[in-house]
């Protein structure tokens, strides 16, 4: 009796892990025509203080293999250390049309939306592709996201991303969540239909479909504001494309404090958001439901078997997303340590509704709505 139980418990557990190395695959065989018109395009990249690897991240987007391209980079603050190496690359290309915008206007309790809704009116093109700061891609990176703009049932296009560590243990362990926990994830609820993402790493639309949707100016409250705009982009008749192209995130975490605020603020908002979705996502957590049942059990002999095999599959698994999503290896020994820590921040996740977010603490309402309880520490 007790092996049935602990199969009724354990196999939706194993189901997700192979479920998540098909979603993985099917991804990886995913094609975009790159032929025909690439129309002139703007990005927009919000800053925010200097982070390691921040000049390769932005010289990434400057160099494109793409026609008409302009990037636009934006501070809230003469004072922001963002500052010298934005004017470094702009000295450094001047070839490339490139805009700064330094503007501490804040509407909105977003600060990441209030300065993009500054950077707007310096956006000279219809396309518009707004990328977080610690994003890194390739030279094909935009061709790829504008084609799947020629579809017109498509009005916005967004990209998945991989997690690529810039320092020690910490940021190895946020890289490996990236990349073993969210993205597979991720991956599979895109293939049942059930995501429903939309991820700052890219997110590409036409003026039009932005102003369609209400503007930047309905999101200056909602912490996850890309969430939202994607929500919006679905809800007025139109598709939101996950693109095949994977993006860099550079992963610095500066010690555990870091990692924990930042995951559990990612995790908190988005139980807050949808709050069944993020309850069933429990199943992610194999070794560590196998482990629980395991001490449930006694120990007993068939417990035991059972953890070992859902380590097994664990492993064997990353390991098959790896090499189908051309992921690191590196740290693989730490998957443990990382299980554990994912299962903590989920657990941690139902013990409040305050996150800490540049430098601010936050209190999620139950919309998804913001508000401001004091400076962070």
């Amino acid at each position: 009796m007790t092996s049935v139980i602990l199969a009724f418990v354990l196999v939706p557990v194993w189901a997700y892990l192979i479920g998540a190395v098909v979603a993985a695959a099917s991804f990886a065989r995913r094609r975009v025509a790159l032929d025909g018109e690439r129309p002139p395009v703007s990005i927009l990249k919000p800053l925010y203080g200097t982070e390691p690897g921040l000049e390769e991240n932005l010289r990434s987007f400057i160099v494109q293999d793409y026609p008409a391209l302009q990037i636009v980079f934006g501070v809230r603050s003469p004072a922001d250390s963002a500052l010298p190496t934005a004017r470094a690359l702009i000295a450094e290309h001047p070839q490339s049309e490139i805009a700064l915008v330094v503007d501490s206007r804040v509407r909105g309790r977003n600060l990441k939306v209030a300065n993009l809704v500054n950077m707007l009116p310096a956006a000279r093109h219809d396309v518009l592709v707004f990328a977080d700061s610690d994003m890194r891609v390739g030279p094909g990176y935009l061709a790829t996201v504008a084609a799947s703009l020629r579809d017109p049932t498509i009005g916005l296009v967004t990209c998945l991303y991989k997690g690529v560590p810039l320092g020690g243990l910490w940021s190895r362990l946020g890289a490996l969540h990236i990349n073993y926990g969210f993205l597979p994830s991720a991956l599979l609820g895109e293939a049942l239909g059930t995501g429903g993402g939309c991820f700052g790493a890219t997110m590409a639309l036409r003026r039009a479909m932005l102003d369609r949707i209400g503007g930047l100016a309905a999101v200056c409250d909602e912490l996850a504001d890309d969430h939202r705009i994607g929500a919006a982009v679905r809800e007025a008749g139109y598709t939101v494309a996950l693109s095949p192209y994977l993006v860099e995130n550079t992963v610095c975490e500066k010690g555990l404090k870091c990692l924990w605020q930042h995951e559990l603020r990612w995790a908190r908002t988005v139980r807050l958001m949808a709050p069944v979705g993020f309850a069933g996502s429990v199943v992610t957590h194999a070794v560590t439901i196998a482990m629980l049942a395991a001490l449930a059990c006694g120990f007993s002999l068939t417990s035991l078997g059972f953890l070992v095999f859902s380590c097994l599959l664990r492993w064997s698994s990353a390991g098959l997303i790896a090499w189908r999503l051309r992921l690191s290896t590196a740290g693989f020994w730490l998957l443990p340590l990382r299980d554990l820590l994912s299962f903590a921040v989920f657990v941690g996740s139902f013990c409040g509704r305050t996150v800490s977010w540049r430098d601010q603490l936050f209190h999620i309402e139950p919309s998804g709505r913001i508000v401001v309880e004091r400076d962070g520490e």
